[in-house]
């Protein structure tokens, strides 16, 4: 019988084949169990721009598997909520799938209707403001992977907002480069 790491069957499409030992069966499996995560809320946006996100939560599925080149996460974002402010990254890409519910994505010209399946890409340096807005009375989720860089600057469209990450070191400033917030 062909199992899993951690001993469960699994069910074989060609009995032919023959059964392969695991090289590596102490090693832990690479399945996540999303019970178990802790889910975050909120955001680290200096206030007033924190209070926006409150109809937010995720799991950090990238960090739970020991991920650390490509963030991934499951963003909940409850009826009235954002996903985010708006925003663009100079120095990461974005891609989500949405998985439940229905989002609207706004971006610089205009808004779009995602429903499950829909997805979205947004390259690094593209200068288009983008988050999501859930207008329906039901939870929506989707799935959001990032590249992970030690330097990044995001540029928040809408407000005079601007983050900074250069290695260990976060932090918020005005277009002036005043220093607002260390996160």
């Amino acid at each position: 019988m062909v199992t899993r790491r951690d001993g469960t069957p699994l069910a074989r499409r060609d009995e032919s084949v023959p059964a392969v030992e695991d090289p590596v069966s102490d090693a832990p499996s690479a399945a996540i169990d999303i019970a178990a995560l802790a889910r975050f809320s909120g955001a680290s946006y200096p206030p007033p721009h924190d209070a926006a996100m409150a109809r937010r939560s995720w799991l950090r599925l990238g960090a739970a598997a020991g991920l650390t080149r490509l963030g991934v996460n499951l963003v909940t974002i409850a009826p009235g909520g954002l996903s985010s402010l708006r925003h663009w990254h100079a120095g990461i890409d974005e891609f989500l799938i949405l998985r439940k519910g229905e989002l609207t994505l706004i971006e610089d010209d205009g808004e779009t209707a995602m429903r499950p399946g829909d997805c979205a890409a947004f390259p690094a340096g593209n200068g288009i403001g983008h988050h999501l807005r859930n207008d329906t009375d039901a939870p929506a989720v989707f799935l959001v992977l990032s590249d992970t860089n030690a330097t990044d600057t995001c540029h928040y469209s809408d407000v005079d907002l601007v983050a900074y990450v250069d290695g260990p070191r976060r932090w918020y400033a005005r277009r002036d480069g005043t220093v607002v917030k260390e996160f």
